[in-house]
């Protein structure tokens, strides 16, 4: 009998089922991998927004991933919402041995600017956890908070992905997403970015529409799937561009809320893609 890897994902749960945690299982089986999941915080959320965040205690974090490295072939890890500096330290303590690749989606603000970690919560993430980290997928806003800078162009926030990847020698490559940046744009770009290689471009036609809740987490969970396939990372990148597409196109044609919120993505509707 093969043993199978496991994509274990360490996230904050959201009930609403659009993003975090549920957001990532739901990627992780659409896609063909098997998922395991580690929470890091409660949530009170829906398509309003965050009313409400609870982080668990580190030591609990850290049972739940041990409890997953210890029994599952773990192949790949994806990190969100930490929640804390302490589960920050924590995570950066036991991911030091593991010899997978982690994917980190640094919920540090919200796709609106919101800044959800303190200053002293970003030095303790850059000295703890960056240096574990291989693939980074950072929005707009968490990519300035990283690198101490403005971005205000594409070439702005290419350059302050090769700074990073300066910074951190663990970090294999950056993926730069612009589709905060133009936001009248008719086109959205992603760029991957790696050291002393050409950057690659990932182009699609911008689709707006009110069922976008959970973007950032299942963007950087279809990453970690492809890669948990075996694609090396150009083609993971291009494939997760091609899911992020479909799973979108999908929201325009039916929504599970009936406010005026933004809604989640409908992964049940999205083909399993390999």
């Amino acid at each position: 009998m093969s043993i199978q890897p496991t994509l274990l994902s360490i996230a904050g749960s959201d009930p609403s089922g659009g993003a975090g945690i549920q957001a990532d299982l739901k990627t992780m089986t659409s896609i063909g991998v098997y998922g395991a999941a580690a929470i890091s915080c409660l949530t009170v959320q829906n398509s309003l927004g965050v009313q409400e965040i609870r982080p668990l205690s580190p030591d609990f974090v850290q049972a739940q991933v041990q409890a997953v490295l210890g029994d599952h072939n773990v192949t790949h890890i994806k990190i969100g919402m930490t929640g804390t500096v302490e589960i920050l330290r924590t995570l950066g303590r036991i991911l030091r041995p593991f010899s997978g690749e982690v994917i980190y989606d640094p919920v540090l603000a919200s796709s609106t600017g919101q800044v959800l970690l303190q200053t002293d919560g970003i030095d303790v993430l850059k000295k703890e956890l960056l240096p574990t980290v291989t693939y980074l997928t950072p929005n707009i806003f968490e990519l300035q908070l990283l690198s101490k800078k403005e971005i205000s162009s594409i070439k702005d926030g290419v350059e302050c992905g090769k700074s990073l990847l300066d910074t951190f020698p663990s970090l294999k490559a950056v993926i730069v997403k612009g589709g905060h940046l133009n936001e009248n744009s008719e086109y959205i770009s992603d760029f991957l970015i790696q050291r002393d290689v050409e950057i690659h471009e990932s182009k699609r036609k911008r689709k707006q529409n009110n069922n976008l809740h959970g973007t950032g987490c299942t963007y950087s969970s279809a990453l970690a799937s492809y890669l948990c396939l075996g694609n090396d990372i150009v083609s993971a990148f291009e494939l997760s561009g091609d899911y992020m597409d479909k799973i979108i196109q999908e929201g325009m044609k039916s929504s599970t809320v009936h406010g005026p919120g933004n809604g989640p993505l409908l992964h049940y509707r999205c083909c399993v893609a390999k």
